[in-house]
């Protein structure tokens, strides 16, 4: 596809993407709804009189609205039609947006935006459903012998997270305090966490009409519920989490926060890099089976930056390493009749591969503090450090052109001292 925005081969926002974010600027400060284009944002509450089609022209206020619930609760025909009508008119043989005074009025640099959540999150789900990094804790705290529970391959464990603090890119974290049990058998301690980490993860918004409660969405039907996926860093408080899990697993631990990308990627972008879901042995529920693929090639990297401002990338994973699908989630998540609504978001929970260099998370890299993790300022880290930054960043390539999520970024600020 060719479009006069000029932008290069490697650019995360190709005509190809065309992802769904919410955006201000200094001289105009209410949310909008944007779509990513190149360098640019193309202002769709500039442009809503232009979705014309037979689904759209009567839901053109969807686009004029501070966050995308509205438009998701339309379903996928209707983000079909406003797809095809992005790529006409950002299109080279298209010149309703080409004229430099329309432009000056449509599109705005990303860098002089502020970017914002893209949607009113009413709930929040984390899953745990990379195998590697199942099995990698469990060896840890388990042994070789029983790393996974005897639930891990019957269905996607999750829990419900806390919507409140799920936090867009760029925002800063604070180091947590809380209760510890720094020495087995004594009493506990309160004070700031000292076992910090990330969780390198994935996550999909919700979309469609909202379900009834009671009713049930099987896996085999779940793909059009799903509506798009961001980048996300579930920040966790290990030594806050290991003494407060048992019995109904994590809760302060893992509400410090949750960042994600500010751009929704929509599945038909990630269309073309469909892989070949995992092969799952004992065979699924029927209730979580489904015929075709919800896997992705999203290649995965993690930064770390400290105070020096020396970048170490730490980790390199893949999507493609998830057990459990996105539609295998929705549908377990909805499975005893819990209703779903537009907005909503679900984790993947951490994504590691199958390699050391691979795992997502600090407690896997370091392998519970017996390792080092060495930077290329000459430091090393077991835990994230006061000030340490993690980026996370995902792409897809493919043949001349990249389907990026832009980045997911966040900066470890030091505990509150009271």
């Amino acid at each position: 596809m060719k479009t006069f925005i000029n932008y290069s081969a490697d650019c995360d926002f190709p005509i190809e993407n065309l992802p769904y974010g919410v955006f201000s600027t200094e001289d105009k400060p209410e949310k909008r709804i944007g779509v990513a284009i190149g360098d640019e944002i193309l202002d769709l509450s500039a442009i809503a009189n232009h979705f014309d089609g037979p689904l759209l022209k009567n839901k053109q206020d969807v686009f004029r609205r501070d966050c995308l619930n509205d438009f998701m609760s339309l379903g996928r025909p209707a983000w079909l039609e406003a797809r095809s009508k992005l790529q006409i008119l950002l299109s080279n043989s298209n010149a309703t947006l080409q004229d430099a005074e329309v432009c000056s009025k449509v599109f705005v640099a990303q860098k002089n935006a502020t970017m914002h959540l893209p949607a009113k999150i009413g709930d929040y789900t984390d899953f745990y459903s990379s195998l590697n990094h199942a099995t990698n804790v469990g060896i840890m705290f388990r042994g070789k012998e029983n790393a996974l529970p005897a639930n891990w391959k019957y269905l996607p464990i999750g829990y419900h997270g806390r919507a409140s603090s799920v936090v867009v890119s760029g925002t800063s974290i604070r180091r947590p305090r809380g209760q510890t049990l720094p020495i087995e058998g004594a009493e506990p301690h309160f004070g700031p966490c000292r076992l910090m980490d990330f969780e390198l993860e994935a996550a999909f918004f919700v979309g469609g009409p909202p379900t009834n409660l009671g009713d049930t969405v099987p896996a085999s039907k779940a793909y059009d519920h799903i509506f798009g996926m961001v980048l996300m860093n579930d920040w966790s408080a290990r030594d806050i989490q290991k003494w407060e899990y048992v019995p109904l697993g994590p809760f302060g631990s893992k509400n410090v926060g949750t960042t994600i990308s500010p751009w929704v990627i929509t599945m038909e972008a990630l269309e073309p890099f469909k892989v070949p879901n995992m092969t799952q042995d004992p065979t699924p529920f029927p209730y979580l089976q489904h015929d075709k693929s919800c896997n992705f090639d999203i290649k995965l990297e993690v930064d770390l930056k400290p105070k020096s401002g020396v970048v170490t990338t730490i980790c390199r994973s893949n999507f493609k390493y998830m057990y459990w699908t996105p539609q295998q989630q929705l549908a377990h998540h909805t499975v005893t009749g819990c209703n779903i609504n537009p907005g909503d978001l679900m984790g993947s929970g951490t994504i590691s591969g199958e390699t050391s260099d691979s795992y997502g998370s600090m407690l896997e890299l370091c392998w519970k503090g017996t390792r080092t993790i060495p930077l290329k300022d000459g430091t090393t880290r077991k835990f994230l450090q006061d000030y340490d930054e993690i980026t996370i960043r995902g792409y897809c390539v493919g043949d001349g052109y990249r389907v990026g999520f832009g980045s997911c970024a966040g900066k470890l600020l030091p505990a509150h001292t009271e």
